[in-house]
């Protein structure tokens, strides 16, 4: 949260608008300093008792009530593009909600000294995943059961974790890094029942080592049936998934569909799979890439797939004049080459799917700069009790 002592940007972990608090100023850098709470003088009345540290990966706001934290969001997104897009809106998008527990389907986990945990805000400290809620109670027992394994075993070398579950939980995939010159297959004692497929990556050598069942999951999608390695993107609240891919589904009217950064098929196949006859899908990552095109063999003649980064096929593609671009890039926004020849291609309308409003809403600015006129704005909290807010965007060409 935002406060200002002496005229300075005071960044304070713990508290919410509105609260007065004594804060504990940790470190500073580029004109900010960052506090943290260590007594609330007089409480927001949206304060709640925060189980889980709030500093631990995912809980950032867990001392907020829920309702609050989605009005936070909310406001969030309307001050990024007034501030930094420099369009001002005339409400607040509304933000639609998530269970708070259970709903996260793919996490990295840190492994140190004999624990595995999500890495404590602003430090190196591993920190446990149990009280955070996001995952499920069979998920938690593994990790734990898998840390008593490493306390107990000679088994080294371990540094990291990938989980990643389908939406009802009936498959469960990880994936380990090894540091260098780490045996992979004795780690296979790991393999319980509570997962489907196990696999290890040893740093110094190259590919993959499958060491028991496979090293991804399924999921099913309306129609759609999509496989995702464990070490793929794909969106990670098991809840609110189904309800994302309609929202974005409903604001692609008919017409060619190119999907850029289309990771393992999500929507552009989602748009195949309900029928659609002109869709491109492009995905430059390895892993998401090969998962993209088993996921599309299904649709062969209405979905086509592009192996390619984003910038290189914009600079050899040109969608027709009423193509709409689904685009779903990194935190990082659209690279300025690649919106530069969005811009330059002039699709009919853009539908921006962001992870991060301060990115959208600069991409925002520059598309608005090119004759698009920006439409309607919507949000998904795929990450509740976290500052994260999924939010869609339209775009379309002026005439």
């Amino acid at each position: 949260m935002l406060a200002r002592h002496n005229g300075q940007v005071v960044l304070v972990w713990g508290a919410i608008p509105g609260e007065r608090v004594r804060a504990r100023v940790e470190r500073s850098g580029k004109g900010v300093l960052f506090a943290e709470t260590i007594d609330v003088v007089t409480p927001s009345p949206d304060r709640r008792d925060a189980v889980a540290d709030w500093r631990c990966g995912g809980n950032v706001l867990a001392h907020v009530a829920y309702e609050r934290q989605l009005q936070l969001k909310s406001e969030t997104i309307r001050d990024a593009f007034a501030r930094i897009g420099r369009m001002p809106l005339d409400a607040a998008p509304a933000v639609m909600a998530s269970p708070e527990q259970g709903y996260r389907m793919r996490a990295r986990l840190h492994v140190r000294g004999g624990r595995i945990g999500f890495m404590r805000e602003g430090s190196h400290e591993i920190c446990a995943v149990a009280p955070t809620g996001q995952m499920l109670p069979a998920t938690i027992a593994w990790i734990e059961a898998t840390e008593a394994r490493l306390r107990a075993d000679t088994l080294t070398g371990l540094t990291s974790i990938e989980i990643a579950e389908n939406m009802p939980a009936t498959e469960r995939a990880c994936h380990l890094e090894l540091e260098p010159g780490s045996h992979a297959p004795s780690f296979t004692a790991l393999t319980t029942d509570a997962i489907t497929g196990l696999s290890a990556h040893v740093l110094d050598r190259r590919g993959i080592e499958t060491l028991s069942g496979a090293a991804a999951v399924w999921d099913s999608v309306g129609p759609l049936r999509l496989r995702r390695d464990t070490r793929a993107f794909f969106q990670g609240n098991r809840f609110l998934l189904e309800a994302l891919v309609q929202r974005v589904s409903s604001l692609v009217p008919d017409g060619a569909v190119v999907d850029l950064y289309a990771g393992v098929g999500l929507f552009g196949l989602s748009l195949a799979a309900a029928g659609r006859a002109d869709v491109t899908l492009v995905e430059g990552d390895p892993t998401s890439g090969h998962d993209l095109e088993e996921n599309a063999r299904p649709y062969v003649g209405r979905a086509r797939v592009e192996r390619s980064s984003v910038e290189d096929f914009l600079l050899r593609g040109r969608p027709p004049a009423d193509a709409t671009c689904i685009v779903d890039p990194p935190r990082t926004g659209i690279s300025r080459e690649a919106v530069s020849s969005i811009v330059s291609l002039k699709p009919a309308r853009i539908v921006y799917v962001s992870c991060d409003v301060a990115t959208l809403a600069r991409d925002a600015r520059v598309l608005v700069d090119a004759d698009y006129s920006l439409g309607e704005i919507s949000a998904v909290d795929l990450f509740p009790n976290t500052a994260h807010v999924e939010t869609i965007a339209v775009f379309q060409r002026q005439a």
